[in-house]
Formats: C-alpha cells, structure tokens, sequence
C-alpha cells in the first residue's frame, strides 16, 4: 500500500483550476504530487515546481519531456497517473502521449478541441486499457449521487421532464479585451473550440442531466447568442432537448446573466414525482411527490443511498462543495488504480466517475448545439 503518484500538466503560476485539482487530489490524503510541467513557458514551469516544493529534477519544461523522462524512472519512483489542467486546446496532446506510454489519465473537461481528437482518444483509452477520468466535478456530489440512485431504483417512475440551467454573469462585458487570462482564453475559438458558454458550462448542465437520469440526449435544437459586441463565441444559449425514453428537456447557459454567480441547478419530473438540486445550496435535494408532502434530502442526514454516504465525508450541517466533489473523482480513480497495482477488482462504488465516453458525448453535444444553430435553431440528431 502506498500513495499514487499524480504528474500535473498545467496549473501553473496565474491558473485558476490547477490549485483546485492539486487541493482535490491531496484532500483523502490518497495521491501526492510528485513531478510537473506546469507552463508551456519553461522558466514559469521551474517557478511554479519550487513553489510547490517539488525537487527540481522532477519539474519539466514541457509534458513530452515529462512523460519520456518519467517512464524511464523505476516503477517504484514514477508517477502513476497523469493530470491535464490545460486550456481545451491542449487536452489532447499530453493525454494522447500519457496513454501510449502507459499512464492513466484525468483530464479537465472538455475532453479535447474537437470530435477528430475526441475519437481519437476514445479508442485509444479502449486499446490500452487504462483509466481515463474527465473531472466533470458536479457527479461527485453526494446529492447529485443520491438523484442518480433514486431514479436508477424507479423512484420517480418514468422520467418525463429535465430542466438543467447553469447561469453566470461574469462575461457580461468585454473582459477578454483587459487580457484577464481565464476570460481570454475561454472565448478565444483558437484556444476553447467551437462554442464559448456550451463549451465551458453547457457542457456540464448536459453531463448532470445524463449522469443523474441515466437517460442520453438523441436530438436537441438550439439558438446560441453573442450579446457582448466584439466576441468571437457564444456567451448564451438555450437548447430544446429529446432523450432516448421519449423525455423531453430544456437546457440554457449563460455568461451574461447579470448578477449571477455558478447557480448550476436542475429539475426532474417523472410520473410519480420530481426532484430538485442547486450547485449553491448543494447539501439539499428536494423532492416533490404526486401524492404525498415534500421531502427535504440532506447530506449525511438519514438512510441515504450508499452512494451518496461514500461520497460524504463530514457530519451534517458541515457544507461539502465544489473541492469535496473534485476530491470524490479523484478518490474513486486512486482506489481504483490501487486495485490495479494489488491484481484486485476495485468496488463498484470506485468506478462512478465520469470517463472518456462521457468526454465524447459532451463534444458530441457541443457540436451538434453549434450546427442546430447555424442552421437557425433545426432540430439535429445526436
């Protein structure tokens, strides 16, 4: 028994979702960072290793010397799993390298830029063998594991209505044009891909309403807006969903809405009743029955689904948010590539984290938004 050993790519000095990664790996106490290329600038790589007390033999210029140099080390020595919290852009090509040279894989979502390198991937990931997590962070929430049980074990009879919303007000003026590097990136085509707001967090309203329903989204209509004068992407969207047993849906995300912070949150109706989860208030489920009071679910509060206990970590009334939730995938994959390295099948509950299929059908759901809307919002088939 030992800790697995995570390599970083990214998440350097002046990143935002590299410390947020590091903090969640490091949170069970499971993995411990051992080597890094942090910048695609080589001195800021260097910097941003000795701030994290990483010696600097371990601290590379680039991820291709990363990868080259870490697999020639013991097996005992080496890291054991690559982490990518890179812009979109740069997804593919460090986790295409890790995976032929034989090592697991999270990446930040989206997968990639485009399907060419989604497939790619995919099949690669097949071939090998290896473990390839997408952190799609909001599915590790114990309330959103506690959905996903209730509808798996019919709770609410036939789903019939999904309604996801994922509203920030952050983009609601020109603040690419001030060089602030997350908005910068993020409505740059040449560094995000296709879309802007259903790139970033479309894509997660999409993912929770799959993950928690069980269901996959068939055709979808959607009309993309730029509101801000100057942007190359989209910075709101709203999307008419079909799923595969007949559901129908509604999905919007914004980066204009004003005022807002990351209000994620998403509603589900079946015949026998719904259900009800915000990102911001997310140790409460609701659910709302046909013919009986409301129930208020809590985190670590009565006989939950074992699902959602594993998924939680302190007493009730302590919140668990978006750091505990990151810390669930990357828990999960540590016990699982602990499995591995013992010759052991990891416990079902281990393997419920998002994957590269999940990765494909995201960049899937991205173009196709992207299509309908060129097409003046037609129906398209996923």
């Amino acid at each position: 028994m030992r800790k697995i050993r995570m390599g970083m790519v990214g998440g350097g000095q002046g990143a935002f979702i590299g410390g947020v990664h590091r903090m969640a790996a490091a949170l069970d106490g499971q993995i411990e960072l051992v080597c890094g290329a942090f910048s695609s600038n080589a001195k800021r790589s260097k910097a941003s290793g000795k701030e994290l007390y990483l010696p600097s033999n371990r601290v590379y210029k680039n991820y291709e010397e990363m990868i080259k140099k870490e697999k020639a080390l013991p097996e005992g020595e080496r890291m054991d799993f690559v982490s990518i919290v890179t812009p979109n852009h740069v997804h593919y090509g460090p986790a295409k390298m890790a995976l032929e040279n034989g090592f697991h894989v999270v990446c930040d979502k989206p997968l990639c830029f485009d399907m060419r390198e989604a497939k790619t991937l995919q099949k690669l990931v097949k071939k090998t063998g290896l473990i390839f997590a997408l952190t799609h962070n909001y599915t590790g929430y114990p309330m959103v594991k506690q959905a996903k049980e209730m509808i798996k074990k019919g709770k609410l009879g036939k789903i019939r209505k999904i309604v996801v919303e994922y509203p920030q007000g952050w983009l609601s003026t020109h603040l690419e044009a001030t060089d602030q590097k997350q908005a910068a990136w993020r409505t740059d085509p040449k560094r995000s891909g296709a879309a802007g707001s259903m790139g970033d967090i479309g894509t997660h309203a999409e993912n929770l309403a799959e993950y928690i329903t069980g269901l996959q989204i068939t055709e979808l209509c959607a009309d993309l807006s730029i509101f801000v004068k100057g942007r190359l992407l989209d910075d709101d969207g709203n999307v008419l969903l079909r799923f595969d047993n007949g559901a129908k849906g509604v999905l919007h995300a914004s980066q204009i809405s004003a005022g807002e912070e990351n209000d994620l949150n998403i509603r589900i109706y079946g015949e026998k009743g719904g259900l009800q989860w915000r990102q911001m208030e997310p140790n409460t489920l609701v659910v709302k029955w046909l013919d009986k009071p409301m129930e208020v679910l809590r985190t670590g509060v009565g006989n939950l689904y074992s699902a959602a206990q594993e998924a939680t970590r302190i007493p009730a009334g302590h919140p668990e948010g978006y750091l505990e939730a990151f810390a669930n995938i990357y828990k999960n994959v540590a016990h699982c590539i602990q499995a591995r390295i013992a010759g052991k099948k990891p416990k079902a509950v281990y393997t419920d984290y998002p994957t590269v299929d999940d990765g494909v059908r995201g960049m899937q759901f991205v173009k196709k938004v992207v299509e309908s809307s060129k097409k003046g919002a037609r129906w398209v088939k996923i």
